[in-house]
């Protein structure tokens, strides 16, 4: 039995332990100070600094160096390579590791071809144009693939070209109310927005037969500041790649959603893949071959915010008759079923071996991938580094840590979802998924998470030593109080907040972890000036003059994902913060309750959400005085914690998209990346079907209502 304290004393130890800090590295105090989920943190803090003095800068380099050496797109024998590296690297530090490898459908360029025709038949541009600038070591290498999109349809298309933006929702809306039909066009739309998928998505249903995405000038070009090799932004010739599968219906091998596509699986196991991928051709281009498209297009100019950074005026472009601009599009994709390979090590856990915190990075990338994703592959490695050295020592922890090297992410986070599908059951226990992906792109630290967690990491973060003095947090809050950071959700501010933490949409490893099965995740990278990504320029070369010459960034994540590994993986009581969480939900029902309200949706009844969101915050407040006291029936404790996360997911899933489960968070059905709060009600006001908003506030009212029930019963 857990011996309770008044409830007032519970609150004020509360605050307390909240308040305290720990303090950077080489700078511990003979008494230690409270860190939320430990009764005692003198023998952790003891651990940590062992551990922190670990992680290299130069091992680290090292690491990218060697990873970047050669492309390395996901099934290919040069990403079997790096699998091979980051094994061994595992095996050295102690872990117990494994190549796990899937069968999955990828496809992979065979022929890609755009031209470009004015009214009276001459030929404006051909290409792609070959990716170049003037120097780089790394361009030239015949294995570099030619600029594609991960899922896309193949054919042999001319069309009329109609611009439009950044292809998001409300571009389509718009050209729809001037009467631009864009039945059988090729869209024109620029990188920005929203998910590349959600921009040919959207072609897709106004019935367009293709779809070319370049990368303006204006958003990651020469009008940011000096190109590479100058400096960090996107060159003229420079293309980004990427998947255009419909993600945000559901992640991983289009042919087996919810499944994990094991070499035995059979083929009677697979579905049709079209449930998650275009039927039409999409291709990336450059500015360069983007440019003379433009510039001959007619008709209307463009409306307020659609003009882009190239020298001239924009133009819609005539949907059809003189002055309108053909293009000449052919994609020939070679689809196959290939094998990709995922690496596991698992360190197990010494009291509470079912109890999983695992940590995550992806090594494939479209070419060299020096920021992305081999930047986090390079911290991790250290983080592992770190970790065997303690192990070494003979220390073990007290749950078990499983560190991930996953393959395909770039494809459509196949590699981390088929491994989740796999072992769904096991996750049932795991208390926490860290993530990384853009490690290191240049000395901005940020961060996104459940609520729950975002307290964890602006604690974590006071512990680690930054580059440019004091600390990660320190650093972290200098540029909060920038205005340099952002939520990257459509949930309203939080008032209050030093460092602002963002929520997780997609576009990364932890969705499957998060949305799917309801692990308690978080998500870490420093930012900087980044022109380069999904290009051939995304290399070693551009890393070491732009992104982090000496390493020390490197270095500064791999302490940052290790500590999150081992304060979580040693915590007495799992310090996952409700309350927060619990404000937060509210403020997301009270702003769709507005919103309702503004889409003349009146007879919506918010009331029992907001009941059961009163419960749960009631419940989470009682709960956090058992987290303060830790000491009792911890087992019994720690397990309602981690339940909690769980009820707030539903087994029926989203409307239209079931694979996703959270009723919290979701990548946003037209945004792709950004998330969602309480998407199934907040997608139905958007679409102003009352019927199906008030069935998902009935979904929402019954997660709150389990999860505080769940709460309530751990005390």
């Amino acid at each position: 039995m857990v011996v309770r304290k008044p409830f007032a004393l519970l609150v004020f130890l509360a605050l307390i332990s909240s308040a305290c800090i720990s303090r950077p590295l080489g700078a511990q105090s003979p008494v230690q100070p409270a860190v939320f989920g430990y009764a005692d943190f003198a023998a952790q803090a003891k651990v940590e600094e062992k551990f922190l003095a670990v992680p290299d800068a130069k091992l680290a380099g090292q690491h990218l160096k060697t990873l970047t050496s050669e492309p390395h797109l996901a099934a290919t024998p040069e990403d079997h390579k790096t699998a091979e590296y980051v094994a061994q690297k595992f095996r050295a530090a102690g872990l117990e590791t494994e190549i796990v490898p899937f069968r999955v459908l990828l496809n992979q360029p065979k022929e890609v071809r755009v031209e470009a025709y004015d009214s009276s038949g001459k030929l404006l541009m051909s290409g792609p144009t070959k990716e170049h600038v003037e120097g780089d070591p790394f361009q030239d290498d015949p294995r570099v693939v030619m600029p594609f999109n991960g899922s896309s349809g193949s054919g042999d298309v001319t069309a009329e070209v109609v611009y439009a933006n950044y292809g998001r929702l409300e571009d389509f809306d718009q050209l729809a109310a001037q009467h631009i039909d864009l039945k059988g066009k090729i869209v024109l739309v620029r990188y920005g927005g929203n998910f590349r998928g959600v921009k040919v998505f959207i072609a897709e249903q106004r019935g367009a037969a293709g779809v070319l995405i370049y990368s303006d000038p204006q958003d990651d070009g020469f009008t940011k500041g000096d190109a590479y090799p100058q400096g960090p932004w996107r060159p003229e010739t420079g293309v980004q790649r990427g998947s255009v599968q419909y993600m945000f219906e559901y992640p991983g091998d289009p042919e087996t959603p919810g499944v994990a596509s094991t070499l035995d699986l059979p083929d009677s196991a697979r579905v049709s893949p079209y449930g998650s991928q275009p039927r039409i051709i999409s291709i990336p281009i450059s500015y360069h071959d983007a440019s003379p498209i433009l510039q001959a297009l007619q008709g209307p100019g463009v409306p307020k915010g659609w003009q882009g950074g190239l020298g001239f005026r924009y133009h819609l472009g005539l949907a059809e008759g003189q002055g309108s601009v053909k293009v000449h599009l052919v994609s020939v994709q070679d689809y196959q079923r290939r094998i990709i390979w995922d690496v596991i090590g698992k360190i197990k856990g010494s009291e509470l071996p079912g109890d999983w915190v695992v940590v995550g990075n992806h090594r494939d990338a479209w070419v060299y991938g020096a920021v992305d994703p081999n930047s986090g592959t390079a911290a991790m490695l250290e983080s592992v580094h770190g970790v065997g050295a303690l192990l070494k020592q003979g220390w073990r922890p007290k749950r078990t840590i499983v560190f991930c090297s996953w393959d395909a992410e770039e494809e459509g986070l196949i590699g981390s979802t088929e491994w989740v599908e796999q072992n769904a059951k096991a996750l049932e226990r795991a208390v926490a998924y860290f993530n990384t992906d853009v490690g290191v792109a240049g000395p901005d630290f940020s961060a996104a998470a459940v609520p729950s967690l975002k307290e964890f990491l602006r604690e974590l973060t006071r512990s680690v030593p930054s580059p440019l003095g004091g600390t990660v947090y320190l650093q972290w809050k200098i540029k909060s109080a920038n205005g340099s950071e952002h939520r990257r959700s459509n949930a309203p501010p939080v008032a209050g907040e030093e460092v602002s933490v963002g929520d997780l949409g997609s576009g990364s490893d932890f969705t499957a972890f998060f949305q799917h099965v309801g692990v308690p995740s978080t998500d870490i990278s420093s930012d900087g000036p980044y022109g380069v990504y999904h290009s051939v320029f995304d290399n070693y070369a551009w890393y070491t003059q732009n992104a982090d010459p000496k390493f020390e960034y490197l270095q500064e994540m791999a302490r940052v994902f290790g500590l999150e590994a081992l304060r979580m993986a040693d915590a007495d009581v799992l310090p996952y913060d409700y309350v927060a969480y619990a404000h937060e939900i509210s403020t997301y029902i009270e702003a769709a309750k507005r919103k309702a309200g503004d889409a003349g949706l009146n007879a919506l009844d918010f009331g029992p959400a907001q009941a059961a969101s009163a419960h749960f915050s009631a419940a989470a407040a009682r709960v956090r005085g058992l987290q303060v006291a830790t000491y009792g029936d911890l087992t019994k404790l720690n397990l309602a914690l981690r339940q909690a996360e769980t009820d707030l997911t539903s087994e029926a899933g989203l409307p239209n998209r079931p694979w996703f489960r959270h009723t919290i968070f979701a990548p946003g059905e037209y945004t792709g990346y950004a998330a969602v709060v309480i998407p199934g009600v907040n997608e139905a006001i958007d679409s102003k079907d009352q019927p199906r908003a008030a069935q998902q506030l009935t979904v929402l009212t019954q997660a709150l209502t389990r999860a505080a029930q769940t709460l309530d019963e751990a005390r």
